[in-house]
């Protein structure tokens, strides 16, 4: 089981696919009329990327997560939109990513707690069995 975190290189893209997926699937299943669900998709996707990767790449994921929702499911024209929904939408998801990150932490801590599980204890090999007799081929 991996104790480390994902590198910030490979978690980082990872991240923004996954904000970039759970838009589009919240918009199919119609956050346009209701963006909680956009929000609640893309927040579970930050807090995902959050537990498994650094610092710094999972806050990158959060603020590219809180530009798509601005700019596609609250401003629907691809502007950045300042307002108080946005404000919150900002603050739950640093919440969401703090959350994920202590999360990470706590699981990767307990795996190095847990005791290791001896080797396994493989046997000397046998030695060849003596032939009893000789097999002759026959034409």
């Amino acid at each position: 089981m991996r104790t480390e975190r994902l590198s910030g290189g490979f978690g980082f893209p990872l991240g923004c696919v996954a904000v970039v997926a759970a838009a589009i699937a919240a918009n199919l299943a119609g956050a346009t009329a209701h963006p909680g669900y956009a929000v609640a998709a893309v927040a579970l996707a930050v807090g995902a990327v959050a537990v498994i990767t650094a610092p710094l790449a999972a806050a990158g994921v959060a603020a590219v997560g809180w530009a798509v929702l601005s700019g596609f499911v609250y401003s629907r024209a691809g502007d950045l939109l300042f307002a108080a929904a946005t404000g919150w939408v900002a603050v739950i998801l640093a919440g969401v990513l703090v959350f994920g990150l202590l999360a990470g932490a706590a699981w990767r801590a307990a795996q190095r707690v847990r005791p290791v599980a001896p080797d396994a204890v493989v046997p000397l090999p046998r030695r060849a069995a003596e032939p009893g007799h000789r097999r002759v081929a026959s034409l």
